[in-house]
């Protein structure tokens, strides 16, 4: 499929997802595709990820899996290119993998629980985050919230946008399988930590160039191109190497400092600030202008996306 139909596919992916979003009626009824890796991913972790085998034989057998669940994607996603209107097939499939709309919503709802009590959002937030709520003032959660916008809109949007552009079906479904395998087994557990050493890295290869790429939609959206040396500076100081790209991008488009110390499963982890000079106070209208910045980048990668067909 030349780059150009392509584009056009992906365009058409971007404003469905943005309208229908993860309809709840269908994903009742039939298991969501990222349902299914997940399974695959557990069966494969449950029979090949022996508690008993050295580090070596867990990390090699991490690659094993890893290498299944990648050719069974591809494979599936070229079969399923490559019949009949495997045009359209493509574009509704990649309207499933994209999650603007889902994103923006449950963002959403952290600010709406949040103008209503601090216990409220931290409930809501805990729904998108890892950290410890409990320890989370008022501004604690608005970051908490902004920050999940900020690199979920560069996993969830952009990531599986650009992988689309670059191999159609066939690089979606790989990225999002390997994106959903490193959440479930790409931690430093002491069950996934060499079983999961191989998604965890492919993971942040196949994010390198989104993440940047989401910094910069955030800065042109935010009119602030001055700030790029902010980020550049403050993004390599993350501890991953892919999320202070968004997360220092959004900081500076608006003005406030995020990331920073914070508590996972009862300890502190000493994150340093993305624009740490700005103001560290937020709250409830902060999450929503964060959304606000990540529909007005969605929609910079669109017409971005329509440029690139004309000119590819």
């Amino acid at each position: 499929m030349e780059t150009d139909n392509l584009l056009l596919l992906l365009v058409g992916a971007l404003v469905l997802d943005a309208l229908l979003g993860e309809p709840d009626w269908l994903w009742k009824r039939v298991p969501h595709p990222v349902v299914l890796a997940g399974r695959a991913i557990s069966w494969l972790d449950h029979r090949l990820n022996k508690p008993d085998d050295s580090s070596a034989e867990r990390r090699r057998a991490g690659i094993v899996a890893l290498v299944l669940l990648v050719l069974g994607a591809g494979i599936l996603g070229s079969i399923i290119q490559n019949l009949p209107f495997g045009g359209l097939l493509s574009l509704i499939g990649a309207a499933i993998l994209l999650a603007q709309r889902s994103l923006v919503d449950h963002v959403t709802a952290v600010a709406n629980a949040l103008e209503i009590s601090l216990p409220q959002g931290r409930q809501a937030v805990a729904q998108i985050v890892g950290r410890d709520p409990e320890t989370l003032d008022e501004a604690g959660v608005a970051r908490a919230a902004i920050e999940s916008a900020a690199e979920n809109f560069s996993d969830g949007v952009v990531a599986p946008a650009f992988w689309f552009a670059v191999a159609g079906l066939p690089g979606i479904m790989v990225y999002k399988l390997v994106n959903t395998a490193d959440s479930m087994i790409g931690h430093r557990t002491p069950r996934h930590e060499a079983f999961g050493w191989a998604a965890a890295r492919l993971d942040d290869l196949m994010n390198l160039i989104p993440a940047r790429l989401t910094a910069l939609l955030f800065l042109a959206v935010g009119m602030v191109p001055g700030h790029l040396r902010t980020v550049w500076t403050d993004a390599p100081r993350h501890r991953s190497p892919n999320a202070g790209w968004p997360e220092a991008a959004l900081a500076a488009t608006m003005n406030i400092a995020l990331a920073g110390p914070r508590h996972y499963a009862g300890k502190t982890v000493d994150d340093p600030w993305m624009n740490g000079n700005a103001r560290k106070l937020a709250n409830a209208g902060d999450i929503r202008r964060a959304t606000g910045f990540v529909w007005r980048a969605f929609m910079a990668g669109i017409g971005l996306a329509l440029v690139l067909s004309v000119l590819l």
